[in-house]
C-alpha cells in the first residue's frame, strides 16, 4: 500500500517541433505544476514528447511508463486526455496505466480524467481479456509440467541457473534439461512452459536453437 504523500509526474505532449509548440509545452508544464500543487501532489519529474498522439512509440511516454511502474507512483498530470494519446495508442496507455493503479488527471477537468461510458467498459474488456490471457499462460505451464513428471522428470533436482563463465551476453539455458525433456517426447512448446515454470525467462525459439545446437554438437 502506498504511504505519505501522494507522488506525480507530468507528462506534456505536442504534436510537432514548431516554435509556437514549445512555447505550448512550457504551458501545459506551468500549468500542470500548478494542479500538482492544487491537489497537494509532490511533482517528482516532468516528461515530454513532440510526437504525434496515435504513435504509441514516444520516448517521453516510454520513459515516464517504465518510470510509473518502478518508482510506484501515484498520478500522472495531463493537460487533457488527447495529451496521453489519440485512436488506438490512448486506449492502450489507459490500460497500461491502470495496470500499474496510476490515476490520471487533467488540468481540463481540474482533477480526476473523466471517462465516457465506452471509454469505461473498454478497459473492463481489456483486464477481463487480459487475466484469462494470464490464466490460460498458467495452465499451458502446469500441464506442460504434469505431463513432464508423469515422464519421469523431477524438477526439484533442477532449480538452479548456472552462471556464464565467459561473460558473453547470452541467455542462460538448462541445455541439460531441454534434452531431457525431448528424449520424453514434450514439444519445444511444452518444454518451454516446464522451465517457465521452473523460473527460467526464455522463449520457445531459444529453446529450440539450443536444442539443435546440440545435435550439430553430436553430428560433429
Amino acid at each position: 500500500m502506498k504511504k505519505g504523500k501522494k507522488q506525480c509526474v507530468i507528462y506534456c505532449r505536442v504534436s510537432t517541433e514548431k516554435e509556437v509548440q514549445e512555447m505550448s509545452l512550457a504551458r501545459q508544464e506551468e500549468e500542470l505544476e500548478q494542479l500538482a500543487k492544487e491537489l497537494n501532489f509532490v511533482h517528482i519529474e516532468t516528461f515530454q514528447d513532440r510526437h504525434s498522439g496515435f504513435d504509441i512509440d514516444r520516448g517521453g511516454l516510454l520513459e515516464l511508463l517504465d518510470f510509473v511502474r518502478d518508482e510506484n507512483i501515484d498520478a500522472v498530470l495531463i493537460q487533457d486526455e488527447t495529451r496521453l494519446g489519440r485512436g488506438n495508442a490512448r486506449m492502450a496507455i489507459l490500460h497500461l496505466l491502470a495496470k500499474t493503479e496510476t490515476e490520471i488527471f487533467s488540468h481540463n477537468d481540474g482533477g480526476p480524467l473523466a471517462l465516457n461510458e465506452m471509454d469505461t467498459m473498454m478497459l473492463e474488456i481489456l483486464a477481463i481479456v487480459e487475466e484469462y490471457q494470464r490464466k490460460l499462460h498458467n495452465a499451458k505451464i502446469r500441464r506442460g509440467m504434469q505431463r513432464a513428471v508423469r515422464d519421469g522428470y523431477r524438477p526439484e533436482r533442477n532449480l538452479k541457473n548456472r552462471g556464464n563463465a565467459e561473460g558473453r551476453e547470452r541467455i542462460e539455458v538448462p541445455v541439460g534439461e531441454i534434452i531431457s525433456l525431448r528424449d520424453k517426447g514434450l514439444t519445444f512448446e511444452e518444454i518451454t512452459n516446464v522451465l517457465k515454470g521452473l523460473g527460467h525467462d526464455i522463449s520457445k525459439a531459444t529453446v529450440h536453437r539450443r536444442f539443435k545446437e546440440y545435435e550439430l554438437e553430436q553430428e560433429g
